[in-house]
């Protein structure tokens, strides 16, 4: 044990402690690789610039994809199936893709650099969507072979490169203001819904001034517009790099847990001790991993801190020997594992939460058939999804001012919700969002049936609007939701790995939206046959969208369940 305990210490680097008035206590450092000021970086200043860089992002994304469909099929000539098919696919990768970014934020090139590079690939990807526009489709055989090119490389880079975007923005934020603070701890909470608020301001602008221009205008220009606050964001992230602060990348994640699994399988037959202070960890203050605090040890999930155990060969390392981290790890590595299993059920509980909005096609299929006239307007079944974003652009901003607030009296926490609670309410909301499509379904039908239209697939004279709050609900479910799945994944995944839990938090959205499309599925294959339409028939006056939307509801009520059960059982992690 002296020899361990004698090399341990040689390992650690003798960094003086950095005042407390002048420095952060995060570990965090500025452009210089030196801690990071209190007084000169981070905090509000530095993050105008990431929510501006958000803005473009999101200018970016939902420039691309809110009207990928209708490029495919006008400018590229693809059918309808392919360009369907080429939308899912280009949609799903931006989200897988945050998988790759994540890890190579958090192991190797930090969160600003990542977000730089992803802006640069971006924007690389935006010019050639903007070129391809252009480009006509038939001159010679040089420019058939680039009008056939440039829209699948565009897009193929630009889902690239949201991967880099999606899980450091959010994360490379919050990295501004200290946790150790008490007031920035407080400013940090504020960060999360205005990041939103900047999400959704993107994605309204696109969705309504870059569509008009798309379809009435051109679609180099379009394309052109985006690609512009693209690159305007790439500007503002170098401009910007003596405000920011940064966390050092801690090494590959993948590596640390690997090592973990095999240094306690090794030891399945080692007792592990009951003090865990005789665990291996490094003394002093500093953690073994760059980048990361030191973490404390929770009780539970035993079997892994045989991995920190340390044994007779352990012991017999010398000073001049390196220790194997695959036969022996630190308590603070081992906990890492542990908040990932921890966290993991709380992750998963997001899948049917994100049904409410991976079900926005079912609800325009439902608009299709209702009456969308309104005076002398006539108003598109897609544009109501206009209601969902106005009510996150309106209630973000005001989440502090008048939500605290209220919810402080209630709970007695000055923040007013914790993570927790704003997951669960964001869960009950989107629960309610599926039981009020379920009760206008059944008037809809009850309407379709007494006028006679159940075998003519028409509208129904029930006006459009009253699909309104069912959009509404899923808007008030984000904003307390997925801000509270933003928020738990960085406060709670360790220091090291808070891009790469940000990107786990994504990937949810994705296995929301093939969750869905299996339910369909099979919904389909069990209620058609012997004379049944099923729920889902092409006229839908036919069809049982309701019993649909009721399915959907109680899955969101057991999922409530779960994910408050998950709640009340999990450990919070205990950092030093």
């Amino acid at each position: 044990m002296p020899a361990l305990n004698s090399f341990l210490a040689s390992q650690k680097q003798k960094v003086p402690a950095p005042d407390n008035e002048q420095y952060t206590f995060n570990g965090s450092v500025d452009v210089r690789g030196k801690p990071a000021s209190k007084k000169h970086t981070g905090k509000w200043r530095a993050c105008y610039s990431i929510l501006g860089g958000e803005f473009c992002c999101s200018m970016a994304y939902y420039g691309v994809g809110t009207n990928l469909v209708t490029y495919l099929t006008k400018v590229q000539k693809l059918s309808n199936v392919a360009a369907a098919s080429n939308d899912n696919l280009w949609q799903g990768t931006c989200y897988l893709t945050p998988l790759l970014g994540a890890f190579l934020a958090d192991s190797y090139w930090g969160r600003h650099r990542t977000i730089v590079v992803s802006l640069v690939v971006i924007t690389m990807g935006m010019i050639l969507l903007a070129l391809s526009a252009i480009v006509p489709a038939r001159i010679d055989s040089v420019v058939i072979s680039l009008h056939d090119t440039l829209p699948s490389l565009g897009l193929f880079l630009t889902a690239l490169g949201f991967g880099g975007i999606f899980p450091c923005i959010p994360t490379f934020g919050a990295d501004q203001f200290d946790e150790t603070d008490g007031v920035e701890k407080e400013q940090k909470q504020l960060y999360y819904n205005w990041y939103y608020f900047a999400v959704n301001s993107g994605s309204f602008i696109a969705s309504t001034v870059l569509v008009w221009v798309q379809d009435n205008y051109s679609w180099g220009l379009g394309f052109g517009i985006p690609t512009m606050f693209s690159a305007a964001g790439v500007a503002g992230f170098l401009a910007c790099m003596k405000l920011y602060r940064y966390q050092k990348p801690g090494g590959s994640a993948l590596t640390r847990i690997c090592q973990v699994v095999a240094a306690a399988t090794r030891k399945v037959n080692v007792d592990v001790p009951t003090d865990s202070s005789l665990l291996c960890e490094m003394p002093g203050e500093e953690s073994a991993i760059i980048g990361s605090r030191k973490l404390m040890h929770t009780d539970g999930l035993k079997f892994f801190d045989r991995a920190a155990t340390i044994t007779a060969s352990n012991n017999a390392t010398s000073i001049d020997e390196t220790i194997d981290p695959w036969k022996l790890c630190t308590v603070t590595q081992v906990e890492e594992l542990k908040i990932l299993a921890r966290m993991l059920p709380v992750f998963l509980t997001g899948i049917i939460f994100n049904t409410a909005q991976a079900s926005f096609p079912l609800f325009i299929e439902q608009g299709q058939v209702m009456d969308n006239h309104i005076d002398r307007f006539w108003i598109p079944p897609a544009s109501l999804t206009t209601f969902n974003c106005l009510c996150i652009l309106i209630l973000a901003p005001a989440y502090k001012k008048v939500v605290v607030p209220v919810a402080s009296r209630i709970t007695g926490m000055k923040q007013g919700l914790s993570d927790m609670q704003r997951i669960g309410i964001g869960m009950v909301f989107a629960m309610l969002s599926m039981v009020s499509a379920a009760l206008v379904e059944m008037v809809r039908l009850d309407i379709a049936n007494n006028s006679g239209l159940v075998n003519r697939s028409t509208m129904v004279p029930m006006s459009i609007l009253w699909q309104a709050p069912q959009y509404m609900f899923v808007g008030v479910a984000k904003v307390f939701g997925v801000v509270g799945f933003i928020e738990f994944a960085y406060e709670q995944s360790p220091d090291a790995m808070r891009s790469l839990c940000q990107a786990c938090s994504l990937i949810m959205v994705t296995l929301a939206s093939y969750f869905v499309s299996v339910i369909l599925k099979i919904i389909n294959s069990v209620t058609v046959g012997k004379g049944s339409h099923g729920w889902i028939p092409d006229n839908l006056n036919q069809g049982h969208l309701d019993q649909l939307f009721w399915l959907m509801a109680g899955l969101q009520l057991m999922n409530l369940i779960a994910f408050a059960y998950c709640a009340t059982r999990y450990k919070r992690k205990l950092a030093t």
